[in-house]
């Protein structure tokens, strides 16, 4: 390793350079009992998973203050359960989270554009209740599930176009 030139060092010392650690022989298996295979598992409560999905939060405070809600509904948990759709459509197309993830579950659930039918109103005041606190994931769950893949799998514009038509396109209440 380099050392400026007032560090004294003697002349017939010899420079240590780089060396690798030893090669191993076989290559590396996911063999042991806490190892993933291939695949990420899939099944109740395992979420949607993908990169970077603590973005979304950086994402969602920039919707504070934007949101149409009714009384009753509070602001974080309109942020929290629209962040679950979000992730889920992020994750479906194997990436981190952007805004239109999150501009589009804002949307399929209503709380941005005009007023919602009166049936989504009553599921959004009985599904989002509390659900930006950590023990109740199963809410988060059944919000981001209530969505279908096929929805989320659109473009944002078609996702738009759809849901103005017909709301009931994007949510399964």
């Amino acid at each position: 390793m380099s050392a400026p030139r007032f560090v004294p060092a003697s002349a017939t010392q010899k420079a240590r350079g780089y060396s690798s650690p030893p090669r191993r022989p076989d290559s590396w298996l996911a063999d042991r009992p806490g190892d993933l295979g291939s695949v990420q598992p899939d099944g109740a409560r395992l979420g949607s998973q993908g990169p970077d999905q603590g973005f979304v939060l950086t994402i969602a405070a920039t919707f504070a203050g934007t949101l149409h809600l009714q009384p009753g509904e509070h602001e974080q948990d309109a942020l929290a359960g629209a962040s679950s759709v979000a992730l889920k459509r992020a994750s479906l197309f194997s990436r981190a989270p952007v805004v239109h993830d999150l501009t589009a579950a804002l949307n399929i659930w209503g709380f941005l554009g005009p007023k919602p039918a009166d049936a989504l109103l009553a599921a959004r005041l009985e599904w989002f209740n509390e659900c930006h606190h950590p023990h109740f994931y199963d809410r988060l769950r059944r919000i981001a599930d209530a969505v279908p893949a096929e929805v989320l799998h659109q473009p944002l514009a078609t996702i738009l176009v759809q849901i103005s038509a017909d709301w009931r396109v994007g949510v399964q209440v």
